[in-house]
This record gives structure tokens, sequence and C-alpha cells, in this order.
């Protein structure tokens, strides 16, 4: 009986725990000048943020040795709360010197491989400033294709930076892909009709994730760029805006962090 009952249990939480980690967590934000900017106080409130993820997705990284080292130390921040991180940064995008930055994706490493360190997209350094940077990661053994992207400004037409990642897709396209990142356009914009059609869906609609400087009317939330697109085989489950600042009193401090929100999607690979 005691062996039933053992065997019983083992099966339940066996099943449980498999059944959780179907769920993955993914957060993306762009963390304003992510680098030297950043003090050991600033890294902690981010490591809070972020640590109940299995993948973050960061843009804006430094291109110096700064914004290496910040990635590096916030990973140390959270394999230090329970659970153990790798990561990955990019090479320096190739727009002048002046605004180049890189990309870093931080995941825990218990149920999520990778076999590579990712890459730049070659193909689109010559119609996108800050070519997209893609890791392949392995959940359960899933294939799961991330793409982290951040286009030019709103006064710089990153509608033609769209459309050409969206034609880049059209042939480049994976059965379990993510696109997450800043769009600096709404995901309202005619522009997303094309990457939708491919099966891409918003994981966020109508969701200021940028902040003012200051509040106007009790309001220090600004334009819905942020987002994180979804291929149809991926279920979401929830997801939404991290919103950090929650009073007007609290934002000058949060944009220390930021002026950014985190947009973050919670999904299961389709078996």
């Amino acid at each position: 009986m005691h062996k039933t009952l053992f065997l019983t249990l083992f099966l339940f939480f066996t099943l449980f725990t498999f059944s959780q980690q179907k769920e993955i967590h993914l957060i993306s934000w762009n963390i304003q000048d992510f680098g030297k900017t950043k003090n050991s106080e600033e890294l902690e409130q981010i490591a809070e943020l972020v640590r109940d993820a299995d993948i973050v997705a960061l843009q804006e990284v430094v291109s110096g040795y700064g914004g290496a080292q910040a990635v590096a130390k916030l990973a140390d921040l959270l394999n230090r709360k329970g659970a153990q991180w790798d990561y990955v940064i990019s090479n320096p995008t190739k727009i002048p010197k002046n605004t180049t930055e890189r990309y870093a994706f931080i995941w825990k490493t218990k149920h999520i491989k990778i076999k590579n360190r990712g890459k730049l997209i070659k193909e689109l350094e010559t119609t996108v400033d800050r070519e997209p940077f893609l890791l392949d990661f392995y959940v359960l053994g899933q294939k799961l294709t991330l793409l982290n992207f951040h286009s030019r400004p709103h006064h710089k037409n990153p509608e033609a930076e769209i459309m050409a990642m969206t034609q880049y897709l059209s042939i480049n396209t994976a059965s379990n892909m993510i696109i997450a990142g800043d769009f600096n356009v709404n995901e309202s914009h005619k522009i997303f009709t094309n990457l939708k059609s491919l099966g891409f869906n918003p994981a966020v609609t109508n969701e200021k994730t940028t902040l003012k400087r200051v509040c106007n009317e009790f309001e220090y939330r600004n334009h819905p760029i942020d987002n994180i697109f979804h291929s149809t085989s991926l279920a979401k489950t929830e997801s939404g805006v991290i919103d950090f600042v929650r009073t007007c009193e609290n934002l000058e401090r949060a944009r220390k962090l930021s002026d950014h929100l985190p947009v973050y999607l919670k999904f299961e690979i389709a078996q």
C-alpha cells in the first residue's frame, strides 16, 4: 500500500511539474542606455522585476564594455535568487558608431538550452539600422526561435524597417517564433498587416509602454510601441505590461531604470 501511495504521489508531482514547465514566461524590455549608467541598486531592482521570467530579451544594451558588464552583473544577481541563468550578448549593430548598440538574452537553464550563441541578421544590414538578433532556444526539446529587434526612432521611418523585416520573415520564418522588442510603432498601424498575415499575433494591444518625463493629469505613460509578436503555434496564456511606476510620485525614480516599461508573454508550445 505504501509503495502504491508513493508511486501515485510521485506520478502526480511529476505530471504537475511537467505541466508547470510547459508554460514559458518571456519578458522583453528596452532598458534605456543599459550599461555603466546603472548602479548596483538599480540592477537589483531590474533583477527583481524580471526574476520570474524564463527568458528575458533586452534592447539598448550599450555597445562598449559597460553594456556587456551590466548584462553579466544582472545575470549574476539573478543567479543568486534561486535559479540558474545564462546569457548571450550580440555583436554591436552596424549603424553609425554614436548610435550602435547590442541586444541580449538571459534565460533560466534548467529546461531551456541553446546550441549556438545567435547572430545578427546580416541580410537586413542595409535596410535596418539595428539589425535584429536571432537565437534558437530549445525548450523541453522543442525549438523556439526568438528575434530581438529595436527599430529606429518614430521620426526616422521605422515603418520601412518593419516592412524589410516582414519581407525577410516571409521566406525565413520558423514554426515556433517570436519577435520581441521596441518597434517605435503601435501594433495597430497598417504596417503590421503583412506581419500579422504571416501568422504573428501581438501579445499586447493598445497598451502604452513608454514613460513621460513628467505626469500630465496623473498620466505618466506615453506611446504603445513595445510588443511581442508570436506565431500561432504558440498558445498565449497571459500577456501584458509590467508597470513598475504605479504613481506619479515614483516616475522620476522609475525613469532611472528606463524610459520604457517591460512587456511580457506567457505561452505554451503546441505539441
